[in-house]
């Protein structure tokens, strides 16, 4: 045999070798994967919290007693609302990541919902109206509501996942 027919033959030996040092099972379990590093729970503790000072802070109700500015005009002040709705919505988004789907398909149809409350009322309304006429008709309109107020649900919502994150 000459040195080329031997590496081949080593070679081929190596080969299969290899091959079946992996192919065959070890006998040993493998080893489970790495615990987080962290405690997730405080973190999402705390999303609950922020979505529930959200909640409040983009009540309609305590907007209106919030940004009331008298001799404005209903125009403006469907602005203002919308915008700041959309706002404190934006600042608090990252919090999805922490809550249930649930939770945050809440808080966001709260958003969708007080944004076209406040847009609906507005259409409703002379062109000449002032902020106040579109204050008080929001307020009626949230005092009408049968279930409650939209975001006393939402903020109930947030608690009960919030509390059942501490049993």
């Amino acid at each position: 045999m000459d040195l080329t027919t031997v590496s081949l033959v080593i070679s081929i030996v190596a080969i299969l070798l290899s091959f079946f040092a992996i192919a065959r099972p070890s006998g040993k379990a493998p080893e489970p994967a790495p615990k987080a590093s962290f405690e997730s729970i405080p973190l999402r503790l705390q999303a609950y919290e922020r979505l529930v000072l959200l909640t409040e802070r983009i009540s309609l109700p305590g907007l209106i007693g919030r940004l009331n500015q008298p001799g404005i005009s209903a125009a403006e002040m469907k602005v203002i609302l919308t915008e700041n709705i959309k706002q404190e919505f934006d600042y608090n988004s990252t919090q999805q990541l922490y809550v249930s789907q649930l939770s945050w398909d809440a808080v966001r149809n709260l958003k969708e919902q007080n944004i076209m409350v406040v847009n609906q009322v507005a259409a409703s309304l002379s062109p000449a109206a002032s902020a106040a006429e579109l204050n008080k008709k929001i307020l009626e309109v949230m005092m009408s509501q049968q279930n409650g107020a939209i975001h006393e649900m939402v903020s109930q919502t947030l608690n009960h996942e919030a509390k059942k994150l501490m049993q």
